[in-house]
C-alpha cells in the first residue's frame, strides 16, 4: 500500500469518526430535548408563598410523568379559566403544597393556625407541618370546612401568612385545584447550588 492510499484510508477513517460522533452528539441532544418537553421541565420560583421550602429565582425540576397527586407534595400549577385575573397579581403558573385529595375534607381553626384533614368531618387529624414559615392565621373568601371533590385538589403555600392559594376562590375552581391543571409535581431543586437537593415531604 503506497502512501497516497494511506493517507486516503486515514482521511475516510476520520471522516468516519467525525460522523460518528455527530451521530452521537445528534442523538443525545434530541434524547435531552425528549426528556425535558415530555417527562422533565425547569422551572423558576415567583414571589414568596413557598418560603422557607422554596425561595424567589429557585430552580426546580417538575415532572407529570405517571404522577397522581398525593398529600404533601409540592406542585406547579397553571392558571385556569376559572381564575379572575384582574384579581391576582401575576398570571403565570403557581407552585403550592396539596394539603389535602378528593374525598377529603379541610378544615382550618384560623385562631390557632393549625389545618385539619379528613375522609369525615367527625375523624379530622391536625397536620404536622414543620415546613411552613408561619401558622395558617390568614383568613380569605372560602368557608370551611371544605370537601374536596373528585378530581380536585386543596392547596396551601408553606408562607401561610403571604400565600395565594386554596383559601381564595378566585384559585381554581372556588379554591380547589382541577388535577388536570397540575403542571407537575416539583422533584429536585437544582438552584442554587448550596441548595441543591431532592425536594421530600418532611
Amino acid at each position: 500500500m503506497d502512501n497516497n492510499e494511506v493517507l486516503k484510508e486515514k482521511a475516510l477513517n476520520f471522516r468516519k469518526d467525525v460522523f460518528d460522533w455527530l451521530d452521537i452528539l445528534v442523538s443525545a441532544v434530541v434524547a435531552v430535548i425528549i426528556i425535558f418537553c415530555f417527562l422533565f421541565r425547569v422551572v423558576t420560583i415567583q414571589g414568596e408563598s413557598m418560603e422557607n421550602t422554596l425561595y424567589e429565582n429557585e430552580k426546580v425540576i417538575i415532572t407529570n410523568m405517571f404522577y397522581e397527586a398525593k398529600q404533601g407534595d409540592i406542585v406547579v400549577i397553571s392558571r385556569n379559566t376559572h381564575n379572575s385575573v384582574a384579581n391576582v397579581m401575576g398570571q403565570g403558573p403557581i407552585i403550592k403544597r396539596v394539603i389535602a385529595t378528593e374525598g377529603q375534607y379541610v378544615d382550618i381553626d384560623f385562631n390557632k393556625g393549625k389545618v385539619y384533614v379528613g375522609y369525615d368531618l367527625a375523624n379530622m387529624v391536625e397536620l404536622n407541618e414543620p415546613y411552613t414559615k408561619t401558622l395558617t392565621t390568614r383568613k380569605a373568601d372560602i368557608e370551611f370546612p371544605v370537601y374536596v371533590d373528585e378530581g380536585c385538589v386543596f392547596v396551601l403555600g408553606d408562607n401561610r401568612n403571604d400565600s395565594l392559594d386554596s383559601r381564595f376562590s378566585t384559585i381554581g375552581n372556588n379554591g380547589l385545584i382541577d388535577t388536570r391543571y397540575i403542571l407537575g409535581h416539583a422533584v429536585f431543586r437544582i438552584f442554587p447550588l448550596d441548595r441543591m437537593g431532592g425536594l421530600k415531604v418532611k
